[in-house]
This record gives structure tokens, C-alpha cells and sequence, in this order.
């Protein structure tokens, strides 16, 4: 986006330069990264910047409204509420895609948010290659609001582990060792200290929570929490596992209950220049004349899933439990980053992290994906070049 740093990038790009940069980060845990590395990070210049951060601010804004959880209490599936909700969620990623306007300018615009944690660990280490590799200049940072990799990393640390004794602090995923984004997990157990533990090999035992820690019963008082629920119910196979929706005395960081309260379901209540329109399919008084224009999600879905991008009248008439759906305005992404065949869309996650004790998250780091698809995500990308995970280096303040 910035044109001297793009064609100073580019003109020094080169395979082989790129292979070794990518064997950097797969030896970081070998063999453990599974998703596609792109070539180049985005470069953002402080205008843009300043309009994504406005954005999350008016966001935030109605986050912080006491009436937020009334409004968002039916976006919680009733089969997957859990108890002892805290007042905050410790982390928040808010999705902007690098769109085009009707005057043809490029700005933001908001495709998703989640109260969920994303790749923190991980790009941590990921950004600081990709600084050396990119040669990015000393007035850009990965990081935001003053922070950088030490800061960044202790403000995480603080946040999940605080004052407990790490060994009673887990990672709580299903079948961690097949997830795609396994490499983050180590990332983790590697800053903070903790254990991963899949879903299947927690211990009940009363009201507490245990999981075996090197052939030691150890209680587990607090979660970090990498699994999605509605995902879980669609595996098979999994056994007998315990129901995490009684009243365990642990506490979640964050509380899985914010996943779906800071989500599509929120975008409704939100109005900013940079959020497109979204409506509640069950609240739409009229369909849009125009609805090549619109986008159909499931509110209960993840990675993209259900999502219908061409939409007609028969896509609404068939859909049956319409309150569980969002029509929302479609953005155009703009064919922004050049590469050496077509030009690549981008799509930039800002990290916000809560601290207990503030009254509002702040912006901390960020990752960035490419794309030459119909969609951001891998399986939208298959056998092309410059596209996937990276990150993005903002222009100094």
C-alpha cells in the first residue's frame, strides 16, 4: 500500500530469499507450521491505520455499554452457554479488509470480529522475521499503541497466567496435535510456560477441573481457551468428554460465551462508515432490491463455512431459522498488493487485548492474510503464489 516500500520489495524479492526466510519459521517448532506463509507483509500508512483504530474505538463503545449484554444474550446458543462469565473479554480480533470505495479510494472495512484469541504467540516471533527478512523500515512496527515484542509478550504473560503457578494454567484445545495452527500452541506453552491439553484428557473430579501434567494430578484453575464450541459439536468420534457447560470452578481467559457476543452477532448494533450495513435476517422489514450486493452468513459457523456470496431471493426463502442469519452489505477488496502475476487482496486482524482493571481493550499487534480467491482462506487459495498468512507493518504515528 505504501508504493516506494511495495517496489523496493518487490524489485529485492527472490525465491530463494523467500525459502530460507520460511525455513526460519518453520524451525521455530519444525514441522508444526500447516498453513501457507505469503511472500511479502503489507505495508499500511498511518491514514489507514488511523481509520481501522476509529473503527474498533466505535465498536468498542457499544462493547462498553452496559446494555451490551442484554442485547447480545440470545447470540449465546443455549446448549453451549457456560458459567461464571467474567465482565470482560481479555481478547479481541477485529477483521478489516483493504477495500475500494464508490470514489475509487481504498479504506477498511470491517468482514468479522471475534471475542477469541488468535495467533498471539506466534506472531510474536513470526513479525520479528518477517521485520529482517522485509527490511522494514525503523518508523514501521508490527505493533501498536507503544508495544513491542518484550512489552507485548509480558502484557500476554500477565494476562493468562497473572500470579498463578503456570502449571495450573492449560491451553484447552480438541486434538491440538491436527490443528492447523498447532504452531501457535508451542509458541505458547514456549512464552508462558504452559501445557497444551486436549478436551479429551480433562479430569473431572467434583466441581474442579485436573489434567495429567508428567503423571501428576494437577488441578487446572485457569483456561486459555482455543476451542470453538459449535465446531466441537460437529466432530465425530470424540467419546465420552466432559460437559464443560456445568459448573466447574476454573476460570476461562477468555470466557467462551464471548466468542459468540463479540462476533457477526454484534454487527447489527454497530454504525460506523467502516462497518458495512448488517442485518438480522428475521429483522429485515424488506429484502434489498439489489441483493448482488449483500452477503448471506450463519451466525453459528467458523472459517467461512455456510457462507453464501451470491445471493438470491431462494437463498433467503430457504434458509429456516432466519434469527440465526445476518445479511450483510458486501465490500469490494481491492486488488491492492502487487505481486509478480495478479495483484493479491488483504485482509488485516488487529489484536485488542483487556487487561483486569482497564476499562477498555487496547490495540496491540496484528497478522495479515493474502488472497487471490473469492474468499480470505486457504482453502480459497489453493496452488497460488503470494497468498496466505503474514503480517502488517504499521507507519509510525
Amino acid at each position: 500500500m505504501v508504493k516506494e516500500l511495495r517496489q523496493q520489495f518487490n524489485s529485492n524479492f527472490t525465491k530463494e530469499k523467500y525459502e530460507a526466510y520460511v525455513k526460519e519459521i518453520d524451525a521455530l517448532h519444525p514441522g508444526a507450521l500447516d498453513f501457507r506463509n505469503a511472500e511479502t507483509p503489507i505495508f499500511i500508512p498511518k491514514e489507514f491505520t488511523n481509520k481501522m483504530l476509529a473503527a474498533c474505538e466505535d465498536i468498542i463503545d457499544v462493547i462498553v455499554d452496559e446494555k451490551f449484554m442484554s442485547l447480545t444474550e440470545r447470540g449465546i446458543p443455549k446448549d453451549i452457554k457456560i458459567p461464571n462469565q467474567k465482565k470482560q473479554s481479555q481478547f479481541i480480533a477485529f477483521d478489516f479488509g483493504i477495500c475500494q470505495n464508490e470514489a475509487g479510494e481504498l479504506e477498511p472495512q470491517l468482514i468479522e470480529m471475534q471475542g477469541f484469541p488468535t495467533l498471539f504467540a506466534f506472531q510474536a516471533f513470526h513479525s520479528e522475521l518477517t521485520a529482517k527478512y522485509a527490511n522494514v523500515p525503523a518508523n514501521y512496527s508490527a505493533y501498536l499503541n507503544g508495544y513491542n515484542k518484550e512489552t507485548y509478550l509480558q502484557l500476554f504473560k500477565e494476562i493468562i497466567v497473572g500470579d498463578l503457578n503456570p502449571e495450573n494454567v492449560i491451553l484447552l484445545e480438541i486434538f491440538p496435535e491436527q490443528q492447523k495452527t498447532r504452531i501457535d500452541f508451542y509458541c505458547t506453552e514456549e512464552v508462558l510456560g504452559i501445557k497444551t491439553v486436549c478436551l479429551t484428557k480433562l479430569i473431572a473430579d467434583g466441581n474442579k477441573l485436573f489434567y495429567d501434567n508428567n503423571g501428576v494430578k494437577t488441578e487446572i484453575k485457569r483456561i486459555y481457551n482455543r476451542l470453538i464450541f459449535d465446531d466441537l459439536q460437529k466432530q465425530e468420534g470424540l467419546g465420552e468428554i466432559i460437559d464443560l457447560t456445568k459448573d466447574f470452578d476454573v476460570e476461562w481467559v477468555p470466557h467462551p460465551n464471548w466468542f459468540y457476543r463479540i462476533s457477526k452477532f454484534t454487527l447489527p448494533f454497530i454504525e460506523n462508515p467502516y462497518v458495512p450495513q448488517t442485518y438480522f435476517l428475521n429483522e429485515l422489514k424488506q429484502v434489498p432490491a439489489e441483493l448482488e450486493n449483500y452477503v448471506l452468513k450463519p451466525l453459528f459457523s467458523f472459517a467461512g463455512m455456510g457462507v453464501v456470496i451470491d445471493v438470491t431471493q431462494k437463498d433467503i426463502d430457504d434458509v429456516k431459522d432466519p434469527e440465526n442469519w445476518i445479511l450483510q452489505r458486501k465490500v469490494k477488496y481491492a486488488d491492492v498488493i502487487e505481486t509478480p502475476d495478479v495483484p493479491a487482496k488483504a485482509e488485516i486482524r488487529l489484536f485488542y487485548f483487556w487487561k483486569d482493571g482497564w476499562a477498555r481493550p487496547k490495540a496491540v499487534h496484528n497478522l495479515s492474510r493474502l488472497s487471490k480467491g473469492k474468499m480470505i482462506g486457504t482453502r480459497y487459495n489453493k496452488d497460488k503464489e503470494w497468498v496466505g498468512g503474514g503480517v502488517a507493518f504499521f507507519e509510525a504515528p
